[in-house]
């Protein structure tokens, strides 16, 4: 029986840029889905404020807020769409107006770096360190 033997090859080169192909491609999904992520929550807290701010009534507002959360919940599943997160959604519209503002740092900072800011009472603090965090590439755990 005559076996061909196959050459040997130094795989590592290969290998390396393999690991650097896939590393990218991971780092783009994870970017592209993290901006998804910030702007749908950034349009869902817009929706839901433009509706119950329409209506100026804390008691509509907090049904509006729980019913949505509730509908949500069964589509969508429980994760992120929790009374909570809707909240914060909507305070998050309401601190940051401007989307196109949002929709920029977005494509550096994710969704948890602007939850981190949220509970800053100060404007230009909340700017301040999320225009750190973008120019710097501050993981979440630096914010204060």
């Amino acid at each position: 029986m005559d076996i061909q033997k196959t050459p040997q090859y130094n795989t590592q080169s290969l290998i390396q840029d393999l690991h650097q192909i896939i590393e990218q491609a991971r780092g783009h999904v994870a970017a592209t889905a993290n901006y998804a992520l910030t702007m749908m929550n950034w349009h869902i807290g817009e929706r839901i404020n433009r509706e119950v701010l329409g209506n100026q009534r804390a008691v509509y507002g907090k049904q509006i807020v729980a019913q949505v959360a509730r509908q949500l919940q069964e589509e969508y599943g429980k994760k992120g769409f929790d009374e909570k997160s809707i909240r914060r959604m909507m305070q998050f519209a309401l601190l940051f107006p401007d989307s196109q503002i949002v929709a920029t740092l977005s494509r550096q900072l994710s969704w948890s770096h602007f939850v981190e800011v949220i509970p800053l009472k100060d404007d230009l603090q909340r700017e301040f360190y999320l225009t750190l965090a973008a120019s710097e590439k501050w993981s979440v755990r630096r914010l204060p």
